[in-house]
Order: C-alpha cells, then sequence, then structure tokens
C-alpha cells in the first residue's frame, strides 16, 4: 500500500503482520500481512526520478526482509540498511 505519510518523516516504509519464523502452529486467524511505503518522505529523501525509484525498491526490500523475520541489526551487518 502507500500512503502520504506516518507522521514521521524518518519512517519510509513499515511491515504490517507477524514475521514467518514467529508463527506457531496455531497461527490463524490474523489479518494478512501488508507493507505500506510513505510517499511524502521517500519523495523527500529523492532528488531525481530514479532515486525515488531506489529508495522505493530498498524499501520494499527493507520490508519484505522484515516479514522473514530480519531485523534491523542484521539488515545492518548485512550491509542493506
Amino acid at each position: 500500500m502507500i500512503e502520504d505519510s506516518p507522521g514521521n518523516d524518518h519512517l519510509l516504509g513499515h511491515y504490517h503482520g507477524v514475521p514467518l519464523p514467529s508463527r506457531g502452529s496455531g497461527y490463524s486467524g490474523y489479518l494478512p500481512d501488508k507493507i505500506t511505503i510513505y510517499r511524502i518522505p521517500l519523495e523527500r529523501h529523492a532528488r531525481t526520478p530514479e532515486e525515488l525509484a531506489e529508495h522505493v525498491r530498498r524499501t520494499v526490500w527493507h520490508e519484505i526482509a522484515h516479514h522473514f523475520g530480519i531485523d534491523d541489526d542484521r539488515l545492518k551487518d548485512l550491509g542493506l540498511y
């Protein structure tokens, strides 16, 4: 999903859901996972359309990593954040 702003210009995207490694055998009844990216902060970080596309790409991959249970510290260790 795309929203204008989270109210915090430092947040570019957000994963809403339960990461895969945290799902147990009783996992059911939850809403589907969702990734939201925030248009205004992303546009503020980019000077060109090409930079905007790169920021969007990196943000979506970052949030997908959260879906798989990879936290920000591990992303930093991998050089992806």
